[in-house]
């Protein structure tokens, strides 16, 4: 049986354009953890027939090659319908709705999800979904969207259309959209969901690389992209690396001890480490052996 890597797990969720066959083909060797034939904004209304008749094919072919195949489909009073009805065909593992408000879109489209299910045999409850948050009218509502649905294991956060609902004007630094990442990440939080940060959409290599180290550094795991030279970036910046993982060690080794002699701190390479600094670097040593385990059971 096919072993789905968890949500927490999943680094990198690379949106594709949803007709081209050429990047959807190569699209494993990006080595993101989340590939996405996107039908919305990437693929012109016109080729959307053409997209959608290359589901079943195509996600077989991601889940053959260990990645975990989604979609992207139109808002349901637009093009969403039609959409599902055909992609629904490949069993997507994730069905990603953009344009997510009001709870209620979520659970339109959990009602149309399990529908399908149904027509197509698929068993029921085993396609998760993905709200996209892209207006400001959704970030305070993340919470309730989130909990729209039991199908809802994360949401995503926009970024152009998020800026564009603002009147914001786009730059490399975020600044603009700074505070609905910080805001969408707390919301994911109290949701217990994963939060998906929104891409990085310029080209830089370490453009990229910065801002995902941003975002980790608020508390996110997982980040979108458009690109697909960004998944290897992302997913390194989003993994603990040796480096870290050795001294987080060393910290909670050090910091054990001293409490075990009655010591409420220690001083460890010239800074002095408290209780917050310790549970920050037991939470990074259980994610990376969790990883790990999950890596070693996929691989057996």
């Amino acid at each position: 049986m096919r072993r789905l890597r968890p949500a927490r797990f999943c680094r990198s969720w690379l949106l594709l354009e949803g007709a081209n066959e050429a990047v959807l083909g190569r699209a494993p060797e990006s080595g993101a953890d989340v590939l996405i034939q996107e039908l919305e904004d990437f693929t012109p209304p016109e080729l959307r027939p053409a997209a959608r008749t290359l589901a079943p094919d195509l996600y077989g072919a991601w889940r053959a090659a260990g990645q975990i195949a989604g979609v992207r489909v139109n808002p349901l009073d637009q093009d969403g319908m039609d959409d599902l009805a055909a992609v629904m065909r490949g069993a997507p593992d994730i069905v990603a709705l953009p344009k997510v408000a009001e709870p209620f879109h979520v659970t339109r489209l959990d009602e149309a999800v399990t529908r399908f299910e149904r027509d197509y045999g698929i068993p029921e409850g085993s396609t998760a979904l993905l709200p996209n948050i892209e207006f400001a009218r959704g970030l305070v509502q993340t919470v309730a969207i989130a909990k729209a649905s039991r199908r809802t294991s994360a949401c995503l956060m926009a970024s152009e259309d998020m800026a564009a609902d603002l009147g914001a004007e786009r730059g490399p630094d975020g600044v603009e959209l700074a505070y609905c990442r910080q805001r969408f990440l707390v919301e994911c939080v109290a949701a217990d969901v994963v939060a998906v940060d929104c891409p990085y959409t310029f080209s830089d290599p370490e453009g990229v690389a910065q801002d995902t180290r941003w975002a980790r550094r608020l508390g996110y795991v997982a980040k979108s992209l458009v690109d697909p030279a960004h998944a290897l970036v992302v997913n390194g910046v989003l993994s603990p690396g040796v480096d870290e993982v050795e001294r987080a060690k060393r910290l909670v080794s050090a910091f054990d001890a001293a409490r075990a002699a009655g010591q409420g701190r220690v001083e460890l390479d010239g800074a002095l480490v408290e209780m917050p600094a310790y549970q920050t670097a037991k939470r990074l040593l259980a994610r990376h052996e969790a990883m790990q385990a999950y890596e070693r059971g996929s691989s057996s």
